[in-house]
């Protein structure tokens, strides 16, 4: 309500005002059994639980500069001779500067964080809290400090396992479900934080899923519990007692807490440090397949009903499990194992976490309609990984071929001529892009000169002729994206092209 209507002109008579005021609306109450979860004090549950909590001190010998390893050590000549003067003084010219002769190696020391998960001291812990380390001590919370020895390690999940020998059984704390925490539970951080041993921090679950880009497997739990350097591989407990995420990171300007930390989820956890416990390493399952995310644009071409889904394989790995199942490039594997893939990035953790050996259903989308097919799954390789396939763009180069109307871009033939300009290999295949058009849709997807055109909604080009057939049949059929298969030094990918009208560069809006 304006101001000026409430303002009367003194020739009106005077007469009641009736003013009619929006009526707000009452807070909502808050249900009592939703405040009586609201715990009073954290102190009986962080009592039981900082027994299990221990301090991991860390050190390892760092060559100085004045004592390489590879540095050349100083001849032996008979005392006066003139030799012995000469080699000094090479030796002088050739020590860094700051350097002290015969300085000895230093040693560095580092501390973080860890948890008792068996009675016999078997201890969790990060990797990058032990990694590079000579020596290990775990610090119990009663201030006796045990020798302990490296299980193993896995660095995709920065997780590792260490084993202390003692004549008595140590106080354990177990996993708990970590898929069962939701934003808002509270949580409870134990650790080593800057060197304060036994630090209790308290907060929230703010939210599941994180992706980090710590790895391929990110599925991070994001906390407000004050997270700081030394509480690295500590435990985030849940208000039973239950450990649901080991602390992994934070993100901070400073280096200090600021509210933003990070956990690894307990489900992801708990097989990673069975196997390292049992075997002193990991066996991941393994697809076989370069994949990518799942578009609106992509879904629209490939006609996949509802939202955009799944992941996209790109290229199935020759004599990997996927091409051996008959997944194709172009599939997009909705489901694996009766888990339903709702991203690109989900698919690798849960064909990592699939038992080695397992025949397992995966339900793909091909040619308009769902099918299934039966997997075996593979030992994932150690020099592999299920990545994503990007491109990257390459400096576009002039040259004179078929126009693409409405793409923004010139193709070619594969020729002698066009393999040496491009240094293409022998084996390539398809339609070589010539020329891209600044700010034309093809540009702005990434595409640069030097890229092949394998495929056009997933029929196989070999000429500039078919490649213009294709996106007229597209047309025809009033489809308002290309989906093309482009292939370059970087790998495979598709990429979804808006149909402009013939004799315009389309944008992808």
């Amino acid at each position: 309500m304006r101001v000026a209507t409430l303002i009367l002109s003194a020739t009106v008579a005077a007469a009641p005002l009736a003013l009619s005021l929006p009526t707000l609306a009452q807070p909502a109450q808050v249900p009592q059994a939703l405040t009586e979860r609201l715990p009073d004090s954290f102190a009986p549950l962080a009592r039981h639980l900082l027994p299990s909590v221990v301090n991991i001190q860390t050190s390892q010998t760092l060559q100085t500069s004045g004592s390489r390893p590879d540095a050349p050590e100083m001849p032996q000549f008979p005392p006066g001779s003139p030799f012995e003067e000469l080699f000094r003084d090479f030796m002088e010219r050739m020590r860094p500067p700051g350097s002290r002769p015969g300085q000895p190696p230093r040693r560095q020391q580092s501390q973080g964080s860890g948890f008792i998960i068996d009675a016999s001291g078997i201890i969790v812990t990060n990797n990058h809290v032990i990694d590079g380390a000579d020596e290990i001590n775990v610090v119990l919370h009663d201030n006796s400090t045990l020798k302990a020895e490296l299980v193993g390690v896995d660095q995709r999940t920065d997780l590792a396992v260490l084993r202390v020998k003692t004549d008595k059984p140590l106080p354990v704390v177990a996993f708990g479900d970590s898929d069962s925490a939701e934003v808002g539970d509270w949580v409870l951080a134990i650790g080593n934080p800057l060197g304060f041993g036994g630090s209790v921090t308290s907060g929230i679950v703010s939210a599941r899923g994180r992706n980090i880009n710590a790895g391929p497997y990110d599925d991070f739990i994001q906390t407000d519990a004050a997270i700081n350097r030394g509480n690295s591989g500590g435990p985030l407990f849940n208000t039973k007692g239950e450990v649901i995420g080991i602390n992994t990171a934070i993100v901070s300007p400073s280096g200090g807490s600021i509210g933003i930390g990070f956990a690894i989820p307990s489900n992801l956890a708990k097989n990673i440090v069975a196997q390292l416990r049992d075997d002193g390493r990991v066996r991941r399952g393994w697809l076989g397949v370069n994949i990518q995310q799942v578009t609106d644009e992509i879904a629209e071409s490939l006609g996949l009903q509802g939202q955009a889904r799944g992941a996209l394989v790109a290229r199935a790995q020759e004599g990997g499990p996927a091409a051996q199942a008959g997944i194709q490039n172009g599939d997009v594997i909705l489901s694996f194992n009766g888990h339903e893939v709702q991203e690109m990035r989900s698919l690798p953790r849960i064909v990592a976490e699939t038992k080695v050996g397992s025949t397992v259903p995966v339900t793909v989308w091909r040619n308009g309609k769902q099918e299934t097919v039966q997997v075996t799954v593979a030992e994932l390789p150690a020099e592999q990984q299920q990545a994503a396939a990007q491109a990257a763009p390459q400096q576009p180069r002039p040259g004179a071929a078929m126009d693409l109307s409405g793409l923004g871009m010139k193709v070619a033939p594969l020729s002698p001529e066009t393999r040496d300009r491009f240094s293409l290999k022998e084996d390539a295949r398809g339609v070589v892009v010539t020329e891209v058009e600044p700010g034309s849709s093809a540009a702005e997807r990434g595409l640069s000169a030097g890229d092949l055109i394998v495929e056009v909604q997933q029929n196989r080009v070999t000429t500039p002729q078919e490649v213009q057939e294709q996106l007229a049949r597209l047309r025809r059929q009033n489809r308002p994206t290309a989906l093309l298969l482009i292939e370059n030094g970087q790998g495979q990918r598709f990429v979804p092209l808006r149909l402009a009208p013939e004799g315009k560069n389309g944008s992808p809006g």
